[in-house]
């Protein structure tokens, strides 16, 4: 069943990338041309998408648990560092040069074609490089071998629990109402 729900959710995912021409680096170019034939209507995409993810999160950490999973695992970091700055930037340029982000970019691939074939290998190769840059840090809910886990807050039946490595609880949940 958790599959089935991945295979959807990520079918969804493709289905309203390729409905609102994200998977068109034309398109994309001209939402960051301000300056010359700017087409706005990517703000619209993003702004649909921010509003019915705000609505969806509180309404979805009301519940006990999730559907498919145990507990909820939320990300309690909240530092912005060098590291943090460093691949945001990053992220834009490759956003602004090639027209693709990875999502779009995994769903344009199926096309075959030799520039999103080759941003999909160069983002691959990003990856690997920087999950064996010094100082890496595990994300959210993963874990070296032999460590516990970093700071994640886990909710569940009886709220939040911190567990080794966890956040205390109600950390990285401030003015979330209803929530827990």
């Amino acid at each position: 069943m958790r599959l089935l729900a991945v295979y959807l959710c990520g079918v969804l995912f493709a289905l309203g990338l390729g409905v609102a021409g994200m998977t068109q680096p034309t398109k994309v170019i001209a939402f960051l041309d301000i300056f010359g034939d700017w087409d706005p209507s990517l703000a619209f995409v993003m702004g649909g998408a921010v509003g019915v993810n705000l609505l969806l999160y509180r309404l979805t950490l009301r519940r006990r648990r999730p559907l498919l999973e145990e507990a909820f695992v939320i990300p309690s970091r909240r530092a912005i560092n060098a590291r943090l700055l460093g691949g945001a930037a990053l992220f834009g340029v490759g956003w602004g040069l090639s027209g693709y982000c990875p999502g779009p970019a995994l769903v344009a691939s199926v096309s075959g074609t030799t520039p999103v074939l080759a941003f999909v290998a160069a983002m691959v190769a990003g990856m690997l490089v920087f999950q064996k840059l010094p100082g890496e840090e595990p994300r959210p809910g993963e874990s070296r071998p032999g460590e516990s886990r970093p700071g994640a807050l886990r909710a569940g039946r009886s709220g939040a629990q911190a567990g080794p490595g966890a956040a205390p609880p109600g950390a990285g949940r401030e003015g979330c109402e209803g929530c827990g």
